[in-house]
């Protein structure tokens, strides 16, 4: 502690009076802490009085060997990348938003004369209007049915457009209006376009109007065809509004965040809301110290939560927290706009927060039951294994090939929280020596290479990514393979068990093998049969999955690519001239030079590639 104190005291010499953003690193140069200040000199100088410091972060000054400094302009500007350096850092002593991945909007791709709509996550390169964020890919798949069916818009890929010669099933189901082949002109499906556009900007009351105009209108001329369609559109729009709750006061844009905390975890809830329509809602649980109130831990989540996604407009929550001007000021920079965070009072938003508060509180009741009997099935692997204690982290290994082509190793992990997937890993077999099919040197080179790295990365073993017990797919020689990989490491004292198959591949009645132990089975309905069972069978669902995405890469790889001095203009140009990669490598250098951008110099490189 005291060694700790003087550390920081020695920085304050020449530490200015500026905002910024402090790291405290550990003797391995780990970031233990990121925090954010108004003036550097007097925060870091309160980590030295001893007695106002709570027990967590007298931990953290006594572990502080060094820091590091970046000075900004403002507080906000600190704020801002103190939620970047956290995300990035995923520092021990700080509140942590865990799983934020980016969430997925729906496109209405306009760079074609008949847009499409699709599902879109990720950067916003494609030229269109986006329209998001939703909770999930089901509210998205949700949402795009309902586009189907009440605007009958295209999904399908530019390049399956461009070959169509008749209508496809979805015109046939009246989930699109067939551009591709001239059922509906140019005019009226832009005219789609921009009603699927207003729906989806909140303007569905003004759409539903005018399709119950056009369905008496085509009712009284007798056309009952055209009017069944709009019948159908205006269900498709029902559909949306019965599905929005009745307390969300129409709600245009808005994130409602409701964080409940009880036995030292929280959950925080955020429902979106779009165009005065629920786009769906996802429940998280922060990283804290369990002596930390909702009033930090809350505004911690939002400012890490919006550092890669707008805010919107409205953000209301269920409690007051702290710094919350100086909050919406950082997200008011990022929005380019008033951002306004609120805490309601009365009135629907009061119930809307209420509804949404108790979403919270049963999510967390469920987490928390969850994690109790992952802890019993954990404990029940213990006994089982004769391990000292449950384990913290259980990895399983898993190879997949096809004929020894494209071989892949891979590997999950599990824990008390459940599987891990941050933490999955695929290793691409490289040795050129092993024998097609060799499932043992599969399993001795990912073992290597795995246990290797870890070594050198962490050769004290205090990292928590070491396992407590791997779990081996396969039987007796798969876990000698692993043995021997591990003795040659000095790493004999990390229990392997290997899960093999049972007769006709019958689920239950596996054989598992331990070093020095004769093979035994478990009752049928033994449930830390079912728990093995079930990650044994995540590990094939990951390595088959990645094995398929692998071949899939494989077969779509074009003879052209890695052609020397050729890009995608190039590419394309050679494609557009010789109507197929096979033509271009048998072309000969005159005909090359054809092509537009292709000069004599660069038509003899592609021959050589093609003639070597």
């Amino acid at each position: 502690m005291i060694d700790g104190v003087e550390i920081i005291k020695s920085y304050l010499k020449n530490l200015g009076t500026n905002p910024g953003v402090y790291r405290m690193l550990d003797k391995d140069e780990n970031v233990l802490y990121v925090g954010k200040a108004k003036n550097l000199t007097n925060r870091v100088k309160s980590y030295t009085n001893l007695r106002g410091l709570s027990h967590r972060i007298a931990k953290m000054v006594s572990l502080t060997r060094s820091m590091e400094f970046v000075t900004t302009h403002t507080e906000v500007e600190a704020l801002l990348l103190e939620a970047n350096l956290i995300k990035r850092y995923k520092p021990q002593y700080n509140i942590l938003l865990r799983d934020d991945k980016s969430f997925p909007y729906i496109l209405i791709d306009t760079s074609h004369k008949s847009p499409q709509v699709l599902k879109h996550r990720g950067a916003k390169k494609r030229k269109g209007y986006y329209f998001g964020p939703f909770a999930s890919v089901s509210a998205v798949n949700a949402s795009l049915n309902i586009l189907q069916k009440a605007f009958t818009l295209r999904t399908c890929s530019d390049s399956i457009f461009n070959s169509r010669s008749r209508p496809c099933l979805l015109y046939q189901i009246k989930r699109c209006s067939a551009p591709c082949v001239g059922k509906i002109s140019d005019e009226e499906y832009d005219a789609l376009v921009e009603e699927a556009h207003n729906f989806l900007s909140g303007k569905s009351d003004a759409i539903k109007g005018r399709f119950t105009k056009r369905m008496e209108q085509a009712s009284n001329d007798k056309q009952y065809e055209l009017a069944a369609v709009y019948r159908d559109r205006l269900k498709a729009l029902a559909a949306v509004q019965s599905r929005q709750d009745a307390t969300n006061g129409r709600l245009e844009e808005a994130d409602v965040i409701a964080a409940f905390k009880d036995g030292g975890q929280t959950c925080i809830q955020v429902f979106f809301y779009r165009g005065g329509q629920n786009w769906g809602n996802k429940a998280y649980f922060p990283r804290h110290d369990k002596e930390q109130h909702i009033d930090e831990i809350l505004p911690a989540f939002i400012s890490q939560f919006y550092d890669n996604k707008p805010p919107p407009k409205k953000i209301l929550i269920n409690s007051s927290i702290k710094q919350k001007s100086l909050l919406e000021e950082a997200l008011a920079i990022k929005a380019e706009r008033r951002v306004k965070i609120t805490m309601p009072q009365r009135g629907s938003n009061l119930l809307l927060m209420e509804m949404v508060e108790k979403n919270a509180r049963e999510a967390l009741e469920r987490k928390v039951a969850e994690t109790s009997s992952q802890a019993k099935l954990l404990q029940g692997v213990a006994d089982l294994f004769d391990l000292e204690a449950p384990p913290t982290r259980i990895e399983v290994y898993d190879n997949s090939h096809i004929s020894g082509t494209s071989a892949l190793g891979a590997m999950i992990v599990a824990g008390p929280e459940g599987f891990e997937k941050g933490s999955y890993r695929k290793f691409n077999i490289k040795s050129e020596d092993l024998a097609p099919g060799d499932d043992f040197g599969m399993m001795r080179e990912v073992m290597t290479r795995r246990f290797k790295r870890q070594l050198k990365e962490d050769p004290d073993r205090s990292a928590p990514t070491w396992p407590d017990l791997l779990l081996i797919d396969g039987g007796l020689g798969q876990l000698n393979a692993v043995l021997g990989v591990l003795e040659d490491l000095g790493l004999t004292d990390i229990p392997v068990v290997s899960i093999a198959k049972g007769p006709d591949r019958n689920a239950g009645r596996e054989d598992f093998y331990q070093p020095d132990k004769s093979p035994f089975k478990l009752p049928p309905n033994n449930p830390v049969l079912y728990f093995l069972q079930r990650l044994r069978d995540e590990s094939h669902r990951f390595v088959i999955g990645s094995h398929r995405n692998r071949r899939a890469k494989k077969i779509h790889k074009s003879l052209l690519d890695g052609l020397p001095g050729v890009g995608a203009v190039r590419k394309k140009a050679l494609l557009l001239h010789f109507g197929s990669a096979k033509a271009v490598s048998g072309a000969a250098i005159p005909d090359l030079e054809k092509v537009n951008g292709i000069s004599r110099a660069l038509a003899t490189q592609i021959y050589d590639y093609f003639h070597p």
